[in-house]
């Protein structure tokens, strides 16, 4: 399939917000082994739940500057001032609970690094080192959850982590390209196609 590198054909759901576009067309689905990466997606889809990617995708380089870059040990040392100036932060996410969290999070990421070497190492398991491609035809065929995002967020949750349920969990699969979900038909289901089969 040839692709229009002018109006090339791209999943549905970034509709005509640039950003949404640009992130879509950069990130969404390349396989993340970055651990501090994989932390920043991790705080951001928890303060997604209950609101669109699209709301927290704006304010992301607000949090980016809250959150001190996503640096683990930084956020993990966070205290009640710290979250009190964080809800007065009118850039961000306000809801205590996400921020608590957030801090939470941090910590027992840092327990899992600890752990396995590196939080990689440990949540990359889940697919067994290897992105899942699936084959999507439409919207309607994405599901919210499946085994893998269910398992992954039960051992989280047994380790301590706040506001990772299976559907945030697969939000992170998503996104951190531990699966390929662009519909068959977008350029960007071929290309992650090519990079990960050219690993």
């Amino acid at each position: 399939m040839k692709i229009d590198k002018e109006n090339p054909i791209r999943c549905p759901w970034p509709s005509d917000d640039l950003l949404m576009v640009e992130y879509h067309d950069k990130e969404w689905g390349v396989p993340v082994h970055d651990d501090r990466k994989i932390f920043e997606f991790l705080i951001l889809e928890g303060m997604q739940a209950g609101l669109s990617w699209s709301t927290i995708l704006h304010k992301r380089e607000n949090f980016r500057k809250a959150f001190d870059n996503f640096d683990v040990e930084k956020v993990a040392i966070y205290d009640g001032r710290k979250i009190r100036s964080l809800l007065s932060d009118a850039g961000i996410i306000r809801n205590r609970l996400k921020l608590e969290a957030a801090v939470n999070n941090a910590r027992q990421f840092m327990n899992v690094q600890e752990e396995f070497g590196s939080f990689d190492e440990y949540v990359w398991r889940f697919v067994d080192g290897m992105p899942i491609v699936n084959k999507r035809k439409t919207l309607k065929n994405l599901p919210a959850r499946t085994r893998e995002s269910d398992l992954m967020s039960a051992d989280l949750k047994k380790r301590g982590f706040k506001f990772v349920g299976t559907t945030i969990c697969y939000a992170h699969m998503q996104a951190a390209g531990m699966v390929n979900d662009h519909m068959v038909d977008c350029f960007r289901y071929k290309e992650l196609k090519q990079i990960n089969a050219a690993k």
